[in-house]
């Protein structure tokens, strides 16, 4: 089994003090889905030391690995990008819909459709590799009517959807929408084969190695 403590869009302050006490040491991988602070991120790999993969959300700055603010040091930015760790391959797409002109990290859904071919040419070379294309896909935004919301900034990306019924991974983790006590039972909802999981602030998954 590999343990995950994925993370998204609220700093918890109690996290702080869990981490420190040693409550996530059997965690094995750290997963960002987006607007929070790198500094945040930063913190738990430091506390943890455990391998940190995330994807940027509309809040978060454009991705550039020169400039200091626009990454989380020490992790890897999976947005378009596939990885394998733990015996899980992961594969990233970051943003959400575009409702402001001006937003960073923010598409059409026809641009996110390009964005999801994109990534799925890459998850060819998973298959060819690996015998399946991904285990474990990381995003901000949800999918198109699941988890989304009826507000033109929490629409879910269609392109989602799409990449869930080709690729087909077993797991399918985002954030962008704030599941509150309220609603908390609808943050796991089953898509065929694939388990779609609403982070929000934080969720530690376990979850069965992939056949290498």
């Amino acid at each position: 089994m590999t343990k995950i403590l994925a993370v998204s869009d609220q700093v918890v302050e109690r996290i702080y003090t869990l981490a420190v006490d040693g409550h996530f040491r059997e965690v094995d991988l750290i997963l960002g889905c987006g607007d929070l602070p790198y500094t945040y991120l930063e913190y738990l790999l430091s506390i943890l030391n455990v391998p940190l993969y995330y994807v940027p959300g509309n809040h978060d700055p454009v991705y550039d690995p020169h400039l200091p603010l626009s990454c989380a040091e020490g992790g890897s930015n999976l947005d378009l990008k596939t990885a394998s760790a733990e015996g899980i391959l992961l594969a990233g797409l970051g943003g959400s819909i575009r409702y402001r002109p001006d937003g960073a990290n923010q598409y059409t859904q026809r641009q996110a459709f390009v964005r999801a071919y994109a990534l799925l040419v890459r998850l060819l070379g998973s298959q060819v590799r690996y015998g399946r294309k991904l285990d474990l896909l990381i995003t901000h935004s949800p999918p198109f009517e699941i988890h989304d919301d009826y507000t033109q900034a929490h629409q879910g990306l269609k392109a989602l959807n799409f990449l869930i019924r080709v690729a087909r991974p077993r797991y399918h983790i985002h954030g962008h929408t704030h599941f509150y006590r309220n609603n908390l039972e609808h943050s796991v909802t089953q898509v065929g084969q694939t388990t779609v999981m609403n982070i929000f602030p934080y969720k530690v998954i376990e979850i069965d190695k992939g056949e290498e």
